[in-house]
C-alpha cells in the first residue's frame, strides 16, 4: 500500500483534473436504454379487452396481466397495474392505510406509535416514505447474507405497534443478498398483528447478472399458512425497458386487490394503457423477457467486474475494507472500517466523484457504525467506471491514514 505521501499527491492530481462523474444513483446506462429503442415503433392500441386509447379498465389491461403474470407466477386477478414508479404504489398504499386502515383495523395515523421493520443496509427511498408519515423504523441487520429471522419473529410477537416490514427480497438493495427459502416460509408464518403488511418489493426479480437465484414464492408461502393478507407485492419494468416510463405493478390477496381497488377509483379512472399493451406486446412473453435481460447483464456484468475486481487487487489482504459480491441487481455494498464512510465520500467528492451519501441506507439516514458505501456500476461508462474505481480505492486508503 502506498505511504501517504504518495496519495496525497496523487489526490491533487485527481483533483486538478476536473472530474465529474456521478455513481450516485442505479441508473440504466444509455447502451441499455438503447435496446427498447424499437418498442417505440409499436403503435397498436387495441387490447383484446379495450381500447387503450379511452378511459377504463381500473386495474390494467389482460396483456401485460399475462405477461407479468407468466414472468412472476401471479394469477392475473391479484393484480393492480400502475403507472411507472413502484415507489408511488407504495406511497399510496401507506397513506389509505395512514388515513384508512385496513379492513377492520384502526388506521395508523390514529396510533400512538406504528414501528416498520427495515432491513439494514437497505433501500433508501424505502426509508424516506416510512420517515415521511413519522414512522418508527426499527433497524434489523442482516444475519450471514439473509434476514435475522429470529430477531425479527421476536420483534413482531410482543409488539403489535409493529405493523410491517419493507424490503427487497432479491439481489437486496445494496448489498445483493437474496432472501432463502426458510425466511420466505418464517415470514409467512411468524406471529403479528392482525394488519401486518409485508411490502415486498421485487424490483430485481429478473435482474440475473452473475448467477440466477429462484426467490421462494412468497405467495405460495403465505396461502400455506393462512396469511395471504399480509402480502403487498410491487415489480415494475422501469428498470427493463426506460425508466421514465415503465409499468409497475401491486400483486396482493384477493381482498388486499378488492381494496386497493375501491380507493383506487376515486384517484383515476385508469393508468397509461397504451404503454402497457406497447410495454406487452415488446417483451411478449417470460421467455423472451429473460433473453431480453441476458442483453442487459451482458452490459451491466463487465461494469460489475471492474468494481470487484478493483475491490479485490486493492484490498484483498486489507483490513480496511470489505464487500459483498452480488450475483444480480443494481449495487455494489461496501463496509469501512473505522467509521471511515462519511470521510470516504466526502473524499471522492471532493475530487468530483458523486457517491450515495454514507448513511443513506439506514432509516433517518443514521448509519451507527459509519461504514456501509453504495457503489452504483449501471451508469457510467467502463472507462469513467475504471477511473472512478481508481478514485474510490484512493480515497479509502487515504481516509485510513
Amino acid at each position: 500500500m502506498l505511504n501517504e505521501k504518495e496519495l496525497k499527491k496523487q489526490y491533487e492530481i485527481y483533483k486538478n483534473e476536473n472530474i465529474n462523474l456521478d455513481m450516485s444513483r442505479g441508473k440504466p446506462c444509455t447502451e441499455q436504454l438503447n435496446l427498447s429503442l424499437p418498442m417505440l415503433n409499436i403503435k397498436d392500441y387495441e387490447s383484446v379487452s379495450c381500447d387503450t386509447r379511452n378511459y377504463g379498465v381500473l386495474d390494467g389491461i389482460d396483456e401485460i396481466k399475462t405477461l407479468f403474470s407468466d414472468i412472476l407466477n401471479i394469477p392475473n386477478e391479484k393484480m393492480i397495474i400502475g403507472g411507472n414508479s413502484t415507489l408511488n404504489m407504495i406511497y399510496d398504499v401507506v397513506t389509505r392505510f395512514y388515513i384508512w386502515g385496513d379492513e377492520n383495523c384502526k388506521p395508523w395515523g390514529k396510533l400512538q406509535k406504528v414501528k416498520i421493520l427495515c432491513p439494514v443496509p437497505g433501500y433508501d427511498r424505502h426509508f424516506d416514505i416510512m420517515e415521511k408519515f413519522g414512522f418508527e423504523m426499527i433497524q434489523v441487520p442482516f444475519k450471514q447474507n439473509d434476514l435475522d429471522m429470529d430477531t425479527i419473529e421476536n420483534l413482531c410477537k410482543n409488539d403489535d405497534s409493529i405493523k410491517g416490514i419493507i424490503c427487497v427480497p432479491l439481489y437486496s438493495n445494496p448489498t445483493g443478498y437474496c432472501y432463502s427459502d426458510e425466511t420466505v416460509l418464517r415470514l409467512a408464518k411468524m406471529k403479528t398483528c392482525k394488519d401486518f403488511k409485508i411490502f415486498w418489493d421485487n424490483a430485481y426479480a429478473i435482474h440475473h447478472i452473475y448467477e440466477k437465484v429462484n426467490l421462494y414464492d412468497i405467495f405460495k408461502a403465505c396461502e400455506k399458512y393462512n396469511t395471504e393478507d399480509r402480502i403487498l407485492y410491487f415489480f415494475s419494468t422501469s428498470k427493463i425497458n426506460f425508466a421514465g416510463s415503465g409499468v409497475s405493478m401491486l400483486a396482493g390477496s384477493k381482498n388486499t386487490i378488492n381494496y386497493m381497488k375501491k380507493h383506487l377509483s376515486k384517484q383515476t379512472i385508469g393508468y397509461d394503457k397504451i404503454n402497457q399493451l406497447r410495454t406487452a406486446k415488446f417483451l411478449k412473453d417470460k421467455q423472451n423477457t429473460l433473453d431480453f435481460m441476458q442483453k442487459h447483464a451482458d452490459i451491466l456484468k463487465p461494469k460489475f467486474d471492474i468494481v470487484l475486481d478493483a475491490l479485490e487487487n486493492n484490498f484483498k489482504d486489507s483490513d480496511i475494507l470489505s464487500w459483498d459480491i452480488p450475483k444480480g441487481g443494481y449495487f455494489v455494498s461496501v463496509y469501512t472500517k473505522n467509521n471511515k464512510a462519511k470521510k470516504v465520500v466526502e473524499l471522492c467528492k471532493n475530487v468530483g466523484l458523486i457517491l450515495t451519501m454514507a448513511g443513506s441506507t439506514y432509516p433517518n439516514k443514521l448509519d451507527k457504525e459509519d461504514k456501509n458505501i453504495r457503489i452504483a456500476p449501471s451508469f457510467a461508462t467502463q472507462t469513467e467506471l475504471k477511473k472512478a474505481m481508481d478514485i474510490f480505492c484512493l480515497c479509502v486508503k487515504l481516509a485510513n491514514c
